[in-house]
């Protein structure tokens, strides 16, 4: 039977902060679909996310609790398949669901209220990310974040982000035809999640040619930020792997 209720389509990206989009006033970065979404739609001025890290923050935005009222504290923390999200709810509501890209959910369960996943996600769901707290700071494991994925930025052909978010996109628009065609009326939620620009930062010449590298603005943290909280200190950690990979 058909409802009144609309569909509803979530596009979601990740380490996109605001402050580098034109609509939140950045003068350099050319963002044409973004910008004419939010000349047609709503701009929200004070929206934040409720944890730094990517599990921690979509397990919040999925069940609109805290990370520390679920227990996902962290990226190798469980999302426990007890607790309900909204895809959940919009199903009990009539709703059809699908998910389509990232989520970074820890745990067996891979869907979450959603009926269906048209794509495995990017990162493992198991608990490899727990870190070794007896292990000393000295000796990371090579698939530790570190300053890699800025000092080997840069021009690329593909990499395994592009080539995903490439299938997310592709699965996307043919699920929405297959929507169109569908006999069934119920409204659709369907969540198309990509990867980028989550680092490591390599892209395509032609989206590197679209900008002069003068008119880029420097980061606005300085290099040796730490330095003045640290007196004694010649060089702070940050600058001293820096130094160390560079």
């Amino acid at each position: 039977m058909q409802t009144s209720n609309p569909s509803i389509l979530l596009i979601m990206v990740d380490q996109l902060a605001a402050s580098a989009l034109p609509v939140y006033g950045h003068p350099v970065v050319k963002t044409p679909h973004l910008s004419a979404l939010a000349e047609d739609g709503v701009v929200f001025e004070q929206s934040y996310c409720n944890s730094p890290l990517c599990a921690p923050s979509r397990a919040s935005m999925l069940s609109g609790q805290l990370p520390s009222r679920i227990g996902t504290f962290d990226n190798a923390a469980e999302f426990s398949s007890e607790i309900p999200t909204m895809a959940h709810y919009l199903r009990a509501m009539g709703y059809q669901t699908s998910l389509i890209g990232k989520m970074h959910l820890i745990g067996p369960d891979q869907l979450h209220g959603f009926e269906e996943r048209l794509t495995t996600d990017i990162y493992p769901a198991d608990f490899g990310w727990t870190p070794d707290w007896n292990q000393p700071s000295e000796d990371r494991f090579s698939w530790y974040h570190n300053m890699l994925s800025v000092v080997q930025a840069g021009q690329c052909v593909t990499s395994n982000q592009l080539d995903f978010d490439e299938e997310v996109a592709f699965r996307s628009v043919c699920k929405i035809f297959n929507l169109a065609r569908s006999p069934d009326e119920r409204p659709f939620f369907m969540t198309v999640s990509f990867t980028h620009p989550h680092d490591p930062f390599a892209i395509p010449r032609r989206y590197w040619d679209l900008y002069e590298h003068d008119n880029i603005d420097m980061p606005a943290v300085p290099l040796c930020v730490m330095t003045s909280l640290i007196p004694t200190a010649n060089v702070c950690t940050p600058c001293a792997l820096w130094t160390n990979l560079i």
